[in-house]
């Protein structure tokens, strides 16, 4: 008999996936062209051509022991050195290579500081609405998630008071999303350093340290100007977890940091704790091909453009039809508050082909959460499906 959790996980299964799968069986019984699929955040644009030359590159050239053998487990230290001082070039820091671990993505990254930094019954600070991987990823170092809604009236931004009054003396740390999965909002410096301080002041009447995880796949897709700060340079005591999925299209290799500044608490003994738990969670190292790869890449970009597109046509088209939308500054989802029951509204949706992901699965029903990273003309193909779905719902 297997766990009782994994028994009870596999029961449950992921909304986000479910609907990624309900979508390929509707396209081939619809066709692909009559199925408009916004429910997991998989980038339809390709990565930068430099990625694809640097591969081709590194395989044809490189030495095979380099290429495909295994590498520190902390990655590469020439690899290492490039993201410490491409880092250091754009915010200002003095980081080397004893500051980054190579990673196995972000979540890869985000496990092995949990594991690091969490005793069974240690308490993890999660803002609602939320990645709801993050439950599991706690539970596997037997932590326990407390969860603290956002400010819905503050545009979902944290709730410095309300974190304040959840920590208690078993908090451990903290997790950040900026720019935010699912809402697309961007967390302003300013907020950020009172959140700081008051985490601060709570460690300090408790006699703790609360560590602040920060998790930044979307660092580099943010709008209209606004600028995300950089988390440690707001935020005492905080590790930065970091992934190439979305800033250059490459979910599927599975290549991301982790970033230990030496002013957080005990930084070296987290570091070295890191490259330990890399190897004994079994990751061992990031993939060799796509640290060499990224090196190499390390200017290169998703052309945003793109998504700041398909952003402004999925926003001006869903809010003319009525529906109530938060307006996204940063990453490529868009948060719409459902006119009806959410479950209803969801499964009127798909009665139109169109798939959704519930936001009762980020932990705020209500909610639903479209993913804009798709083609351009599947928005325009949607705006007629979403048409009778608002008159559906009475917009």
């Amino acid at each position: 008999m297997i766990s009782e959790r994994m028994t009870r996980l596999a029961s449950g299964g992921s909304a986000i996936r479910a609907m990624f799968e309900e979508g390929k069986r509707l396209a081939a019984q619809y066709g692909p062209e009559n199925v408009y699929d916004f429910s997991i955040g998989n980038p339809y644009f390709a990565p930068p051509q430099a990625v694809s030359d640097a591969i081709v590159d590194i395989i044809t050239n490189g030495d095979p022991m380099s290429v495909h053998g295994y590498p520190a487990n902390a990655g590469f230290p020439s690899v290492r050195e490039t993201v410490a001082q491409s880092l250091n070039r754009r915010f200002g820091t003095s980081y080397d290579s004893g500051n980054i671990l190579m990673t196995v993505g972000a979540a890869g990254g985000l496990n092995v500081a949990l594991c690091c930094l969490l005793n069974p019954g240690d308490e993890v600070i999660c803002i609602s609405p939320y990645f709801f991987e993050y439950n599991n990823y706690v539970a596997n170092y037997g932590g326990r998630v407390v969860v603290v809604p956002a400010s819905e009236a503050g545009g979902f931004v944290p709730d410095v008071d309300a974190i304040a009054a959840a920590v208690t003396p078993r908090t451990k740390a903290i997790i950040l999303n900026n720019p935010n999965n699912p809402t697309g909002v961007v967390y302003p410096a300013g907020l950020l350093r009172r959140l700081s301080d008051a985490l601060l002041a709570k460690g300090e009447e408790y006699g703790t340290v609360i560590y602040v995880i920060s998790d930044e796949p979307y660092r580099e897709l943010a709008y209209d100007g606004v600028e995300v700060p950089w988390m440690p340079g707001c935020m005492a005591n905080c590790i930065v977890g970091y992934s190439w999925s979305k800033s250059l299209s490459l979910p599927g290799e599975r290549i991301g940091y982790l970033v230990i500044p030496d002013d957080i608490a005990e930084g070296q003994l987290i570091y070295d704790a890191a490259v330990v738990a890399n190897r004994m969670l079994g990751f061992v190292n990031a993939p060799s091909l796509m640290q060499l790869t990224v090196a190499r890449c390390i200017d290169c970009y998703t052309d945003i453009a793109l998504y700041d597109a398909n952003r402004k046509l999925l926003y001006n088209g869903l809010h003319e039809l009525g529906f109530e939308c938060a307006y996204p500054a940063g990453a490529f989802y868009m948060w719409v508050k459902t006119p009806i029951d959410e479950s209803e509204f969801v499964a009127r949706a798909k009665s139109y082909n169109i798939l959704l992901v519930p936001g009762s699965s980020f932990g705020t029903p209500g909610y639903v959460r479209l993913a804009y990273c798709v083609s351009g003309d599947m928005i325009k193909r949607s705006l007629g499906a979403f048409a009778r779905l608002a008159a559906d719902c009475g917009l």
